[in-house]
């Protein structure tokens, strides 16, 4: 889209407005897989696809382009250079999977646009037309995503997992994406605050140049699911420039306007929420659908 030089509030602001004050993210992209008639039991989960079938994977992008999503995430959450090497896979062949995830997601917004420009040449008789504004997030899965063991839901690592444990680990997938094609970078289901901290380090570190986005899990409506209180998240968020948006995911329903209100009291960023889930259970891997909005109301 352009955006190189673009400052990073900036971007999100215009894009909000040219979105009508609020933007419509993808929905369960494993639910969509899964429907497709894809066994995700897997410890990659979603990003076994891009292994075994990407053209699925373009495809799914392009039903929610289809259904009217502004943005449309990655199938990286769970695409992580030891995941992958643990199947078997090269170093070299784990980081063009990474990236590859980002470019399907490209491939099939340029796919969509094309098809828009067409339909609309044709009911207009070739006179100028418009398109509805999409964005390409680069997804990155927590640290309890890659064991899959339900970490993810809970926060707890253990006392050998440090700051720089989380750093280290992100670091290569967090430079591989963000220089992908991805017009941002979307950091999801954040479980504890020590994670946030790897994450905005990170960007200030390797000088990451797309914006990115929190978002944080939470399982009574006031702390992350580790215990870390959700405005120490929120606030971890704000000191770093590169966030533009703050929200919460794999969240329940009920709890969503809450968490949303204690955010807002001391992050000046837009908010992401979602609010559908159907299935929310440590025990089991992952949630079965989402349905997240990114709100232009600060």
């Amino acid at each position: 889209m352009g955006l190189e030089g673009v400052e990073p509030s900036a971007l999100m602001r215009d894009f909000l407005a040219e979105c009508g004050g609020y933007a419509v993210v993808d929905g369960g992209f494993a639910t969509e897989l899964e429907r497709h008639g894809q066994d995700l039991n897997d410890p990659l989960w979603s990003a076994k696809c891009l292994i075994s079938s990407p053209q699925l994977v373009r495809r799914v992008h392009l039903d929610y382009l289809e259904a009217g999503a502004n943005v449309i995430i990655s199938a990286s959450y769970q695409a992580t250079i030891q995941g992958f090497e643990a199947k078997g896979l090269s170093h070299e062949e784990a980081e063009t999977l990474i990236k590859r995830s980002v470019e399907i997601a490209c491939e099939a917004r340029q796919i969509y646009l094309q098809r828009c420009a067409k339909g609309c040449r044709d009911f207009l008789g070739g006179g100028k037309t418009t398109q509805r504004p999409v964005l390409v997030a680069a997804s990155v899965g927590s640290y309890g995503a890659f064991l899959a063991d339900g970490s993810e839901y809970s926060g707890h690592y253990g006392d050998s997992v440090t700051l720089e444990t989380l750093k280290d680990f992100h670091r290569r997938r967090v430079q591989i994406l963000a220089n992908s094609g991805a017009d941002l970078v979307a950091f999801e289901t954040i479980p504890n605050k020590l994670e946030a901290q790897a994450y905005a380090e990170l960007l200030r570190e390797e000088n990451i140049s797309i914006p990115a986005w929190f978002s944080f899990t939470s399982k009574d409506g006031i702390n992350a699911v580790s215990g870390d209180s959700i405005a120490e998240c929120a606030n971890i968020a704000n000191s770093c420039n590169r966030v533009v948006a703050v929200g919460i995911n794999c969240t329940p329903p009920r709890l969503i306007h809450g968490l949303i209100l204690s955010i807002k009291k001391v992050n000046n960023s837009h908010l992401v929420h979602e609010n559908q889930v159907l299935t929310c259970d440590e025990n089991v891997p992952h949630y079965k659908y989402n349905d997240i909005v990114i709100s232009g109301d600060k």
